[in-house]
C-alpha cells in the first residue's frame, strides 16, 4: 500500500476517533463547584490536551492495525461486505 494511502486512511481515523474520545473523562466546571469568572459553566474543569491526543494515537494505531492485518494478510476488502441492498437487474 502507498504511503501516501496509508496517510491518508489513519489521518481520517484518527480525526473520527479523536471525537469519540473527547467526552471521556469530562467534568465541567459547573460539576466540579469552581466556575472561573467570565466562562459558562459546561466549560472543561481541567484541560487535558496530552491526554487526549495520547488515547486518541493509541487507539486509531490499534484500529489502522487491524484494518491493515484484514486487508492485507487475510484478504478482507471492501468487496468482501455482503450487499444489503437486493439488485433488482
Amino acid at each position: 500500500m502507498p504511503f501516501l494511502t496509508v496517510a491518508a486512511i489513519y489521518f481520517i481515523l484518527w480525526w473520527t476517533v479523536l471525537f469519540i474520545v473527547l467526552p471521556l473523562g469530562y467534568r465541567s466546571q459547573g460539576e466540579e463547584g469552581e466556575v472561573t469568572l467570565g466562562t459558562v459553566e459546561s466549560a472543561p474543569a481541567r484541560f487535558r490536551g496530552g491526554r487526549v491526543i495520547f488515547l486518541t494515537t493509541v487507539i486509531s494505531a490499534a484500529i489502522y492495525l487491524a484494518y491493515h492485518l484484514a486487508s492485507v494478510y487475510f484478504g478482507f476488502g471492501i468487496g468482501s461486505i455482503p450487499d444489503i441492498i437486493p439488485s433488482f437487474k
